[in-house]
């Protein structure tokens, strides 16, 4: 994308002039989303820090259309998921996306887990998830022959989506409504100014610039609490003073890191033996659903992820060297699923990094939209953010109404 300079402020510029009604701080799936969304009616910019589009959670996820099955009921994630999930279909379907509408099965290996599956069904029940049904041993393996299924839950409206094109798509249908995505600029500061704000942006040679804009939507997934807290909005939560001396209450805008670890099935033979999602019973407090078995729409078969908190601040670094622990725990969640998989079957894969405000240890958080004075903030945009992100584009333009 070519890079953007716009021109610097005059002191005899009005106060409310804007080059843009809209900046979006972020161009992940979600953050292209809000752009489409928007510049239907307004002017739209979207500023993206890397090279291109969905460099960083977008591109590193399983890319697994999910069913809402295991939300808390009522919350956003439970409901935007719910919404997202033939949303995502109905797009990839208008815009020749990459999408296998193949189902999952959530599989309880043991007979010590299938009390598990009760759990697991009575939140899905609780949250209507479409459709599923509880199979028997000799019915799941009729879907996975070479699975060793006990039992498990059905889910056939899950389904996994090219996430990479879903964002470009977005990117382009956002771009004939006439928005503008700046990738190279990194918002550097951020400050209200008059009625709107005012973004100082660094490029890939460091070359400075500014933009104005009447509102700010705030996309930037792992970095969301850092340009929030450009604006001095307390991150762990509290009051903040407002021009007409009110304390105005902020919800906790401070974001933990969670980087998950894929191994691939390298091998086509055994590849070609899986056709859908297997999913384990879901590990919550690890920070994820547990080391699963997933597929990709050019047939590629993953397993993970293997899901860790990291310190803050720590660099994100998408190498993954083989580990010899890790790839024993890797080959032994695989033989679960895949009995006789060998290690010289899989290799290191993808590494991605998850925005969460759950505390390490802590249960579930919801996602956070919260609106402040022109500044919409998307906080701790997880999964199921790829599936939901339409209906988030949508509960934005909500908040901006």
């Amino acid at each position: 994308m070519p890079a953007m300079t716009p021109a610097p402020p005059s002191p005899a510029r009005p106060a409310d002039t804007f080059d843009a009604d809209v900046v979006v701080i972020g161009a992940g799936v979600v953050g292209l989303a809000v752009a489409e969304r928007l510049a239907r009616s307004a002017s739209v910019v979207v500023l993206e820090r890397h090279e291109g589009i969905a460099r960083e959670t977008s591109a590193h996820n399983s890319g697994v259309v999910h069913a809402s099955i295991y939300y808390e009921t009522g919350s956003l994630k439970h409901r935007l998921c719910w919404e997202g999930n033939p949303l995502i279909y109905e797009w990839a379907d208008a815009h020749h996306v990459p999408v296998l509408r193949c189902g999952k099965l959530i599989a309880a290996m043991t007979e010590e887990e299938r009390p598990g599956l009760d759990e697991v069904l009575r939140q899905a029940t609780a949250n209507e998830a479409r459709d599923l049904q509880r199979l028997s041993g000799e019915q799941a393996r009729a879907l996975e022959p070479h699975v060793p299924v006990v039992e498990a839950i059905w889910s056939p409206s899950t389904g996994v989506v090219d996430a990479f094109a879903l964002a470009r798509s977005y990117e382009a249908a956002a771009r004939a409504h006439g928005a503008l995505t700046v990738t190279h600029h990194e918002v550097t500061h951020l400050e209200r100014e008059g009625a709107g704000f005012r973004l100082a942006l660094r490029d890939a040679e460091g070359a400075t610039s500014e933009l104005r804009a009447g509102t700010v939507v705030n996309s930037a997934g792992l970095h969301a609490h850092h340009v929030a807290e450009m604006l001095d909005y307390p991150l762990d939560g509290g009051f903040l003073q407002d021009g007409a001396g009110q304390g105005v209450p902020v919800p906790a805008l401070r974001q933990r890191v969670n980087r998950g670890v894929y191994y691939d099935i390298v091998d086509p033979e055994v590849a070609r033996r899986i056709s859908r999602p297997v999913y384990p019973l879901p590990e919550h407090a690890a920070g994820g659903l547990g080391l699963h078995l997933t597929v990709d729409t050019d047939g590629g078969v993953h397993l993970g992820p293997a899901a860790e908190w990291i310190e803050p601040d720590v660099p994100l670094d998408y190498r993954n060297p083989d580990n010899p622990a890790l790839r024993a725990r890797f080959l032994a969640s695989g033989q679960r699923f895949l009995p006789g998989l060998r290690d010289d079957q899989i290799a290191p894969g993808q590494v991605g990094y998850r925005p969460k405000l759950q505390a390490p240890g802590g249960g579930q958080a919801d996602f956070l939209i919260w609106r402040h004075r022109g500044y919409v903030h998307l906080g701790g945009i997880e999964s199921p953010g790829l599936t939901s992100s339409l209906a988030l584009a949508r509960e934005v333009e909500k908040h901006l109404r």
